[in-house]
């Protein structure tokens, strides 16, 4: 049978189908390296907000607690934004001649919410109770990141299902005392089970009761 490729065109024939699977590799791997990135995730930028609010002023000036604008974080499942009644419960007599309070007035004048844009939001297919969170001793800081520090709200952590996952495999490194969950200055040194070999993970047990295996099942997260 003669051969239906002439010998310098099985070389490019070859080095083509080289080229083209080294391509497939190198494009898959950029393409894993982007969504593992930062970028990917919105990591460290903004969103647009109808109010410039800045939480290095309010809890990190201020000390704000946690709980004052966000309400529902140890009761229900959504931690919940503040309302245009709680922000204008300070700024009816501080800092209420300016024209970036407008919006505030608006929403009441329309009975509706301010409209703040979730720099944390998770996809549809994914649910997170705060409560449950909180209930098991999980800061704050752990998804948020120092909020204090921040002059405009950034997402700190890509949120992504690996990011839940290494905390759900083991929690016990992530979890604090109960009077601790909202604390900025957190250091476990000192405390009662901090001064016991491995006192976190044991803390995980006798104070909130937090098992392990149901926290890696699909549904625990997903719908």
């Amino acid at each position: 049978m003669a051969q239906l490729f002439s010998p310098r065109a099985d070389r490019r024939l070859r080095l083509g189908l080289l080229a083209g699977a080294g391509l497939v590799l190198l494009v898959g791997a950029s393409g894993f390296a982007w969504v593992r990135a930062g970028a990917a995730w919105a990591v460290g930028e903004p969103a647009a907000q109808p109010i410039p609010f800045s939480h290095a002023v309010h809890a990190g000036g201020l000390g704000l607690d946690c709980r004052f604008c966000h309400a529902g974080v140890e009761r229900t499942a959504d931690a919940g934004m503040p309302s245009a009644e709680t922000c204008l419960g300070c700024h009816e007599r501080v800092w209420n001649v300016t024209a970036q309070f407008a919006p505030l007035r608006a929403a009441i004048a329309r009975g509706a919410p301010v409209g703040w844009s979730s720099v944390s939001r998770l996809p549809d297919h994914a649910r997170l109770s705060h409560v449950a969170h909180t209930q098991a001793g999980v800061a704050c800081s752990t998804c948020h990141g120092a909020v204090e520090e921040m002059p405009r709200t950034v997402r700190a952590e890509n949120l992504s299902m690996g990011f839940c996952l290494d905390c759900h495999r083991d929690p016990s490194a992530r979890q604090r005392p109960a009077s601790a969950v909202m604390a900025r200055d957190y250091l476990p040194t000192g405390e009662p089970h901090a001064l016991r070999p491995h006192g976190l993970q044991a803390l995980r047990y006798e104070h909130y009761g937090v098992e392990v295996s149901p926290l890696t099942r699909c549904s625990t997260c997903h719908r």
